[in-house]
Formats: C-alpha cells, sequence, structure tokens
C-alpha cells in the first residue's frame, strides 16, 4: 500500500518528536503538496523565496551558476529531505541559488510564516526545526571540510557510500557539477570502482 503524503510526514517528524494526532492533523493543514515536473524552476535566482519544500519522493537539486555559466551544485534533495534558498528565506533577501527538478517530484510546501507560528505554538514543533537546523549545519560542514581535504576519489566514494541511489536518479554531468570535477572525471572514477 502506497504511503500518502501524509503518512510520509508523519513519519518523519515521528523520528524526531512526538506529536498527538490531533496536533499533527493540525501542522499538517500548514503544509502545500505540489507536482513539479522534471526540470520544472521552484526558485529562480533574484526571486523572493518564502517557501521550503519537504521532498515527498523524487530529487530537487539546489545550485549556483557563476558568471561563466559553471554549475555548483549545493545539494540533492531526495525523500524526506527539506530544501529552499535558506539565505532567501531567512534573511528576507532575494535567491541567490535555485531549485528545480532533477526528476519529478512531489513536495510539500511550509511559508516561513507558517513554520515560525508552528514553532510558537507547538514546543515539538520548535525543537523539530532547531534539531533539523542543526543537522543541516553539521552536514554543510563535514562537507566543506571534506571538500578542503580529500580528493575527488575519496569525495565520489563518500558520496556514494552514504547515497548509493544517487547514481540511478541523478544524471552523471549533475554529480561531477556537485564533486567539482568534469564529466570525464567522473567516468573514470566510476569505471574504477566496478
Amino acid at each position: 500500500m502506497k504511503m500518502t503524503a501524509q503518512d510520509i510526514l508523519k513519519t518523519h517528524f515521528s523520528k524526531t518528536i512526538n506529536l498527538s494526532e490531533k496536533e499533527f492533523d493540525y501542522v499538517f493543514t500548514h503544509f502545500k503538496p505540489m507536482s513539479l515536473k522534471k526540470g520544472q524552476s521552484i526558485i529562480n535566482l533574484g526571486d523572493t523565496v518564502n517557501e521550503e519544500y519537504f521532498v515527498l519522493d523524487g530529487c530537487i537539486k539546489t545550485f549556483y551558476l557563476n558568471d561563466e555559466q559553471k554549475m555548483f551544485i549545493l545539494q540533492f534533495a531526495m525523500k524526506n529531505w527539506w530544501a529552499s534558498d535558506y539565505n532567501a528565506l531567512y534573511l528576507d533577501a532575494k535567491a541567490t541559488v535555485t531549485l528545480d527538478c532533477v526528476i519529478d517530484s512531489e513536495v510539500l510546501c511550509l511559508s516561513n510564516e507558517d513554520r515560525e507560528k508552528l514553532c510558537k505554538e507547538l514546543y515539538p514543533m520548535e525543537y523539530f526545526f532547531r534539531w533539523r537546523s542543526n543537522k543541516g549545519y553539521v552536514a554543510a560542514q563535514k562537507r566543506l571540510l571534506s571538500l578542503m581535504n580529500n580528493d575527488v576519489k575519496y569525495r565520489y566514494e563518500e558520496l556514494m557510500h552514504m547515497y548509493p541511489q544517487l547514481y540511478n536518479i541523478v544524471p552523471k554531468q549533475l554529480i561531477a557539477a556537485y564533486l567539482g570535477v568534469s564529466r570525464e572525471t567522473l567516468s573514470r572514477l566510476n569505471h574504477k570502482n566496478q
């Protein structure tokens, strides 16, 4: 039996916090479902950002294009991950990164205003979002340290170990952009690891 959006979100929350049925039902009313197609943009450079997105199914990438149009991927958000331009969302600034769909995706949108409202009204929600932010800081620090200290072979192996499904979902040129290497370098690494 396929899980509903409500079931997926409830399971996600229950790994960190306890909400009564009534509390969860109330929380869920603040989320808006959205179906997205492969290649569809969610946030574009310069946009005003008022929402974050919880991925129910599919894969979203967060990326930056420099002046030479070279792509730098900050994140792949797969099932049970959250994504947004957090600089724009939290600081009321214009978007500096772009979010789009790697494959068809289903997400739940939560506005900044509703997240803050839920955090004020329900302590478990405040705890959940604080816990999630802390995990995000740790992951960002680990990735930055890995970029500074490890060669591309190690970073590739680490990525494939942590997210083996990624190689089957995400086009190879996007994995290369995430690792900061060329598509050819990625092909050589993949060939050596087979």
